[in-house]
């Protein structure tokens, strides 16, 4: 069993607040972890009908039978019982009273923003990063690693990646989005999650998705929104030093697990990345998602942004730190030459807050070139961010 990055926040969490929340996308590895950190609290899932038609029927007795502390799974199948929970933390502040975990993203922290604002730490638990990968087993092989992906399931009980994210993506879809969104037609939903996966790291444009799949704009506004909400995708925003320019102008789309990308663009084996007109995409698709990982395992917040002006300049992410910003620029060549660190120079010069030039790219070789920092794509798992 992985030691995951998170476990030191949790456990600081639990030492601090009455409720911790930890969340994130179904098979992330939650009710694993909680079990593996609080052994000795008695564990309840909401997913068993017994458990959860008690919590719904008599929340006030459920609760009482967990006197000291529990660890509630999947609370977001009883999310009245977070009012309840709120009247007993505020009774009783004791400090790691509850520990609850839930997939559904979206409803579960508009439940908890009503009920537990103030009162909850929450952490969120993405699948493995590259860095819990290679304290599993250790891979000379990026076309392999964006195969297969990070989910941890597949690399506990060694499963095929293509059977297990096949299985995951029509259980997810069943079950999950298809009760958030309310989808008639399910196969106009599938070809919509394609179309995205084909627009693995560009700007998104909602008006040519939306024609593709035979939907409106806010359709597909509304489903990206839940798709993020939910940690299928990660929403990239471009940085302008004001704020509300950010929020305005059309983000970047990566995929939060690069195996569900290269299943929904019908990869079939690490050779097929190697082949596929995506691979570059792919890698950096795969990079963007571990340094939001390595934010989020700290207990930190998501800076990351893109940069792009209309001349065509461009870095693929900058890490917002108010005074200071950093830029990562990603390329899955193997090979170093000098185009690959035009976009850092050109911004670098223009924000004169840089602190930090990263090129991350698919070879070998470290070292630094006009001031920037080269980061072989194994040695990412190790890269510090702050």
């Amino acid at each position: 069993m992985i030691t995951r990055t998170i476990n030191t926040k949790i456990l600081q969490y639990a030492d601090q607040y009455p409720v911790v929340t930890i969340t994130g996308p179904r098979q992330s590895g939650k009710t694993t972890l909680c079990k593996m950190l609080f052994p000795d609290i008695p564990y309840v899932s909401l997913e068993h009908p017994e458990h959860r038609q008690f919590a719904q029927s008599d929340p006030a007795g459920f609760l009482a039978q967990y006197p000291n502390r529990v660890v509630l799974d999947e609370i977001q199948r009883t999310p009245d019982l977070l009012s309840w929970i709120q009247v007993i933390v505020d009774e009783s502040p004791v400090y790691g009273r509850f520990i609850i975990t839930g997939s559904q993203n979206f409803e579960l922290l508009n439940h908890i923003s009503q009920s537990l604002a103030g009162r909850t730490a929450i952490a969120k638990l993405l699948p493995f990063s590259l860095e819990e990968i290679n304290l599993f087993q250790k891979s000379d092989s990026m076309d392999q690693l964006i195969y297969t992906g990070c989910y941890p399931g597949i690399y506990d009980r060694k499963l095929n990646p293509t059977e297990a994210l096949s299985f995951y993506f029509n259980t997810y879809i069943e079950r999950d989005l298809r009760l958030l969104i309310n989808v008639r037609d399910l196969s106009r939903f599938e070809t919509f999650l394609r179309l995205c996966a084909t627009r693995c790291g560009q700007v998104i444009n909602l008006s040519s998705i939306g024609n593709d799949c035979g939907v409106n704009y806010n359709t597909i506004r509304n489903w990206l929104s839940i798709l993020e909400a939910s940690y299928i995708i990660k929403l990239l925003p471009p940085y302008y030093i004001n704020p509300g320019k950010r929020l305005i102008k059309s983000p970047k789309l990566y995929f939060i697990d690069t195996g569900l990308a290269a299943f929904l663009l019908g990869i079939q084996n690490s050779d097929h990345v190697k082949n596929h007109p995506l691979r570059g995409a792919l890698f950096e698709n795969m990079i963007v998602s571990d340094l939001l990982k390595k934010r989020f395992n700290q207990g930190q917040t998501d800076n990351l942004y893109y940069l792009r002006d209309s001349k065509g300049h461009e870095v693929d992410v900058l890490l917002d730190y108010g005074p200071k910003i950093d830029m990562v620029e990603i390329k899955s060549t193997r090979t170093l030459n000098t185009d690959l660190f035009k976009g850092l120079i050109y911004f670098r010069n223009l924000y004169s807050q840089t602190r930090l030039c990263r090129l991350v790219y698919g070879g070998v070789q470290t070292g630094t070139q006009h001031n920037i920092q080269i980061v072989p794509w194994h040695s990412i798992a190790s890269m510090t961010i702050d």
